[in-house]
């Protein structure tokens, strides 16, 4: 399980794909401490939960290795990652960390694209649009997960949805460098979907 609340930005430093296309082996350069990350820890990467199968330290750089496999590649922007491509990190919870943004399972829902962006004094806001059946999890004021950042949701019309951005997410995630066009991963929240399903078995 994560918060959403961001801790590193990742570069991919390796990229080899394996299994004729079907897995993509990434070797990811970090700031974490290299002696705290155990194979077989989770760390999201721009939302996605990715499991730690090898890590070391080269150039006095941390780094570990992840596979995404299929369902990851064809559900996530993980199908767009290339050497270089920036990925907002988060380690998973532990028992008594602080629960700074809302309950995010690292399991991506699908993907949302950026329809504008609006550069404002000191804040951005963004307007994305997603399918109709992950838009009717989305709520005003209510928490949404994308590339892993815990945002709350300005405002809602049919399929597209709203965002502002405060400075510090801005300077501590890729969100900074948002424009229209790109895909993010999403991830709706996960008591929107309890609810929703709560409805469907009592109605």
């Amino acid at each position: 399980m994560f918060t959403g609340i961001v801790t590193d930005i990742g570069e991919i430093v390796s990229f080899t794909p394996v299994a004729q296309g079907q897995l993509h082996r990434l070797r990811i350069a970090c700031r974490y401490d290299q002696t705290t990350i155990a194979d077989g820890a989770s760390i999201a990467s721009n939302g996605v939960c990715l499991t730690v199968v090898a890590s070391g330290v080269a150039g006095g750089k941390t780094w570990y290795d992840v596979d995404a496999a299929a369902e990851t590649l064809a559900l996530t922007t993980a199908k767009h990652w290339k050497l270089g491509t920036k990925l907002n990190l988060e380690r998973a919870l532990k028992i008594g960390d602080e629960l700074g943004g809302h309950i995010v399972a690292g399991h991506v829902d699908g993907i949302a694209t950026l329809v504008s962006r609006e550069d404002l004094p000191d804040m951005a806001r963004f307007e994305l649009s997603t399918t109709r059946e992950l838009a009717r999890f989305i709520a005003t004021k209510g928490s949404i997960t994308l590339d892993g950042v815990s945002l709350t949701v300005n405002t809602v019309r049919d399929v597209t949805f709203s965002v502002l951005i405060i400075p510090h997410t801005l300077s501590v995630t890729t969100i900074g460098g948002w424009k229209a066009g790109d895909e993010v991963n999403i991830e709706v929240d996960l008591m929107a979907r309890y609810a929703a399903r709560l409805t469907e078995m009592t109605a």
